[in-house]
């Protein structure tokens, strides 16, 4: 019994090898670049003009490009100078871009400051909070962050959504590609790719911290969608004795405090 119940788990483990080493001849016969699919989703969250632009972990300037239809200039940086190099590379001179080899953390590096600040599958590649908190500090206020970010699977949820994923994958290859020939690697996936290593539990309660107020959508094909907008100035504090510092009071006299008002429901 013990031998066939072993033959039986390997014989599994076997097929399920086989079939995702199908899927991955699948999908490296029909590749299709993820990010570009949510250059919309970006798109749709900024104005329809605006003053300048960043793009961070820019890669091969395809969001860049877009960007600058609306902008009225556009900086894309990245850390790898050959994506870098095919980026200036595909953009026409009209184009108001400027690319540039240079660290998202570097304070000097593209200080800015910009109306609209984009990230699309590169926080992953820093350290999350500082990056945030750069990203933050190169917004002018009304300015407004973009990020689509990937995370890693920890949770039922993610792996429930993960199989989804691969569904919709796979269907959009063979929709995309529907021939059985090899189809090249568009240029943006030619950049360098690192694993996510941070959930999104984790992302939620540090853009919370670094970034009050900002919205983390979880969307399909293992991305996530955080948009935040730059306060117009500061929330300054009333001043002593104005009718706004002085807290409410019930009927009874007793005065109802403002943090169990502000607490959980």
């Amino acid at each position: 019994m013990r031998s066939a119940r072993g033959t039986g788990v390997r014989g599994g483990g076997d097929t399920a090898a086989r079939l995702l080493a199908a899927l991955g001849r699948f999908h490296d016969a029909r590749p299709w670049d993820h990010n570009a699919h949510y250059h919309r989703a970006v798109l749709r969250r900024l104005p329809r003009r605006f003053g300048l632009a960043l793009d961070v972990g820019c890669g091969s300037g395809d969001l860049a490009r877009l960007l600058a239809r609306r902008a009225d200039a556009v900086t894309g940086i990245d850390t790898d100078p050959g994506i870098v190099a095919k980026a200036r590379a595909a953009t026409p001179e009209a184009v108001p871009v400027a690319f540039a080899t240079a660290d998202a953390l570097d304070e000097e590096a593209a200080p800015g400051p910009y109306t609209v600040v984009t990230c699309v599958a590169a926080l992953h590649h820093l350290p999350l909070a500082e990056a945030l908190a750069a990203f933050r500090a190169r917004l002018i206020p009304g300015g407004t962050l973009v990020i689509v970010g990937l995370y890693r699977e920890e949770t039922l949820a993610d792996r429930a959504v993960s199989l989804l994923a691969v569904v919709a994958n796979t269907a959009v290859a063979w929709w995309k590609h529907p021939g059985g020939g090899r189809v090249p690697r568009p240029l943006a996936m030619t950049a360098p790719t690192r694993p996510a290593t941070t959930g999104l539990a984790e992302i939620r309660r540090t853009a919370a911290r670094v970034l009050p107020g900002a919205r983390v959508r979880r969307r399909l094909l293992w991305r996530y969608v955080l948009v935040w907008r730059r306060p117009e100035r500061p929330t300054a504090p009333p001043p002593p004795g104005s009718a706004r510092a002085k807290a409410p009071t019930r009927r009874g006299g007793s005065r109802t405090s403002g943090s169990s008002r502000a607490g959980p429901s």
